[in-house]
């Protein structure tokens, strides 16, 4: 009986503490959305109604002179730096009722990592992006660091196309393969140096499970390694297999050491003919291959017409290059992209 008693009063302790911790959580909510939309409204008083696009040094002293008396009275929240991010903030943002929908999801920090973007697309994937993966601050700056919409496979379509696919993400939380395909993908926290085998590459994204499929997106999850699929008596065996919640399918990761070959394309059209023949349920879409070497061969990608087929084709590295040279590389293939885009127009 006693016993009993006891179970009894644990449980009840265990609900009261789960009741306190949620209403904990829903305060610190409120009170993010609250400060962020005092932020926004006094970023748009001082930017559009004192301002009004008035001369930049007019406005530097204005924004001065309040961050002097503001601060006194309510701290380093009020500082210069900050009423300029709350004037950047409000111009970012013009809509309240855009802006009130986003306050429920994002912190203040989450705003003050997106509002340096400039380019409205690059912005617009970033906040899609980070709503349906629920990234924290630091993955979403993590993910702007590592030049994720450079490397997404989306970048490198037309300015329409990017526009219909982020928004039927935002109105329809429907996500296509261009968000979700990667090129590069970094894989330096694998530790592998100078010379491996596609064996240690294996083993090692096997042993850093959880950060690879960090680096894929938060959607994957992993099935097998070294699938063996038995065809005309023969064994073949899958490197990684992996299924994607939102795109509905599975995914065939794989990995090669040295440049794309065309007989790579011919290797995963069997791997992916099978699967959709014996694998798939009712309900997914066709598989997915995605090809990981350590250079494409654009011209060979570009004649075996791979961009209408269900093969991705992606650079990966063990050994990050410094940003500049990322970044130059990446606008270069974005560059190139959009003139064979223009050309079969």
């Amino acid at each position: 009986m006693k016993r009993d008693k006891l179970n009894s009063t644990n449980s009840l302790v265990g609900e009261i503490k789960t009741l306190i911790e949620q209403s904990k959580n829903q305060v610190v909510v409120a009170v993010n959305s609250t400060m962020t939309m005092l932020y926004w409204q006094i970023g748009k008083r001082i930017k559009f109604e004192i301002l009004n696009n008035s001369r930049a040094d007019y406005g530097e002293k204005i924004v001065q002179s309040l961050a002097a008396q503001l601060e006194i009275e309510y701290g380093k929240g009020f500082s210069r730096r900050n009423l300029f991010n709350m004037m950047k903030l409000a111009e970012t943002f013009p809509d309240k009722k855009i802006f009130e929908s986003l306050i429920r999801q994002f912190s203040w920090t989450h705003f003050l990592a997106i509002i340096p973007i400039e380019d409205p697309l690059k912005k617009m994937f970033y906040i899609e992006m980070c709503k349906v993966e629920k990234w924290s601050v630091r993955t979403l700056r993590e993910r702007i660091n590592s030049l994720l919409y450079e490397r997404t496979a989306i970048s490198k379509k037309p300015e329409e196309t990017i526009k219909n696919d982020l928004q039927l993400l935002k109105e329809a939380n429907q996500i296509t393969p261009d968000l979700v395909f990667r090129d590069p993908y970094f894989l330096d926290f694998l530790g592998l140096k100078d010379t491996f085998s596609e064996k240690d590459l294996e083993m090692a994204i096997v042993a850093e499970l959880q950060r690879f499929i960090s680096e894929l997106g938060n959607d994957f999850a992993f099935l097998a390694r070294q699938k063996r699929l038995m065809i005309d008596g023969r064994d073949y065996y899958l490197d990684l297999l992996f299924y994607h919640r939102r795109l509905k399918c599975l995914v065939v990761i794989d990995l090669k050491i040295g440049e794309f070959d065309a007989a790579f394309k011919g290797e995963m059209e069997l791997y992916l003919g099978y699967l959709e023949k014996y694998e798939i349920v009712e309900g997914e879409n066709p598989p997915i291959g995605l090809i990981l070497c350590t250079g494409k061969n654009p011209e060979h990608i570009e004649l075996l017409q791979l961009h209408r087929s269900n093969i991705k084709i992606a650079d990966y590295f063990t050994i990050l290059p410094s940003k500049e040279i990322l970044l130059d590389r990446l606008h270069k293939a974005i560059a190139i992209a959009q003139n064979q885009i223009s050309e079969i127009k």
